[in-house]
């Protein structure tokens, strides 16, 4: 029988693969394209749901995030606070995130690898433990993993089909 630990490994490892279908191969310009002004890019969604896992995931472990602890922040060079992780970003704070693929799959393969290696600790009860009491219920960390992954597989599957998009379209 597979612990939770090793559903959640599958799930995070399920985004890794959405995420590199999504971004390998791909030229700077492509990865910034938006298809109207109001819309993200894919080097956007990708940044997004990257920062979103790494804030999390190191809130819950208690650990600095990957974003500023191996010096993401600085390779990436982007206009924003070290703190921003894209929620509520208007369509200029979109724009200014671009980035080449190389730089967002090893962000994203430094996030999901922290990631992994906090949630193979985990033992089926540590899920139940509470981690935000800002809501209610309050969030236990087997919700807010949960949260994360569809969270990321949305944005994933979305950067998806833009690429997708682009491909149809040029």
């Amino acid at each position: 029988m597979a612990t939770s630990a090793d559903v959640l490994t599958d799930a995070y490892e399920r985004i890794k693969e959405v995420v590199h279908e999504a971004v390998d191969g791909l030229a700077d310009d492509a990865l910034a394209h938006r298809v109207d002004p109001g819309a993200n890019s894919i080097a956007w969604l990708i940044w997004h749901l990257t920062r979103v896992q790494d804030d999390h995931i190191a809130d819950v472990a208690g650990i600095e995030q990957v974003w500023t602890a191996q010096g993401w922040y600085d390779r990436f060079g982007l206009p924003l606070d070290k703190g921003a992780t894209g929620y509520g970003d208007r369509p200029a704070d979109v724009a200014v995130v671009q980035a080449s693929a190389e730089l967002l799959a090893g962000y994203y393969d430094a996030v999901h690898d922290q990631t992994l290696r906090f949630v193979r600790t985990l033992r089926d009860g540590d899920l139940d433990r509470v981690v935000d009491t800002r809501w209610d219920p309050p969030v236990t960390l087997g919700v807010r993993l949960v949260s994360v992954i569809s969270d990321d597989l949305q944005h994933a599957g979305q950067a998806a089909f833009l690429r997708g998009v682009l491909e149809r379209t040029a």
